[in-house]
């Protein structure tokens, strides 16, 4: 699953994602600092997340969801039951997580910290995976699950999670995973990134 972009916006409209974000990585400033020699442009510490679920910009969602049921169910009916379905989510509460590899992502333009999580972060993704799916079965749509893989909006690339923070731009196209010294990172509770934007906010 993809992270949504450093601005959280796009020409298109903002994209909405779950995310917790990052309170903390090692003992302070310095130990992130020092990821710099990994990266180029490392990103703003304040702005650090780690994505649990991409929904994507909310418009190019309903037109996917129309598309997919060839119209029978329309963005106006959808998207405030999308809304609704986030603004009622339960909070997942902070947590410590720890990273020992810098992974390539976003087609190698992109590093970041692949990150072990507690179970209970693990079973909160998977929670909110099903409460889409069932969100979805409910708005009408047939084969769900290729639904999700497909859909350019939600922005999934696997059925497999891999809990990351994007940390900054890579060196090159090429490189590699990376081992690093084992970093702790502090987590604060889950969020909807640009709540104001869904219908219901309005």
């Amino acid at each position: 699953m993809t992270a949504s972009s450093p601005s959280g916006n796009t020409p298109h409209g903002p994209r909405i994602t779950v995310e917790v974000p990052v309170l903390r990585v090692g003992a302070g400033a310095s130990d992130y600092e020092g990821l710099g020699r990994y990266v180029d442009s490392l990103r703003k510490p304040q702005g650090l997340h780690l994505t649990l679920l991409h929904v994507g910009i909310l418009d190019e969602l309903g037109k996917d969801i129309a598309a997919w049921t060839k119209g029978l169910s329309s963005p106006e009916k959808t998207l405030p039951e999308i809304a609704s379905w986030l603004t009622e989510l339960p909070v997942l509460q902070g947590f410590l997580g720890k990273s020992e590899k810098l992974i390539p992502l976003g087609g190698g333009r992109l590093m970041g910290l692949e990150v072990d999580v507690p179970q209970e972060v693990h079973d909160y993704q998977a929670l909110l995976v099903q409460g889409l799916h069932t969100l979805l079965d409910d708005l009408g749509l047939d084969n769900i699950d290729d639904f999700i893989l497909s859909s350019p909006a939600l922005g999934y690339r696997s059925p497999r999670w891999l809990p990351h923070v994007a940390v900054g731009k890579s060196r090159t196209r090429h490189e590699p995973a990376m081992e690093i010294a084992p970093v702790a990172i502090e987590f604060g509770d889950s969020r909807i990134r640009n709540r104001q934007a869904l219908p219901s906010a309005k």
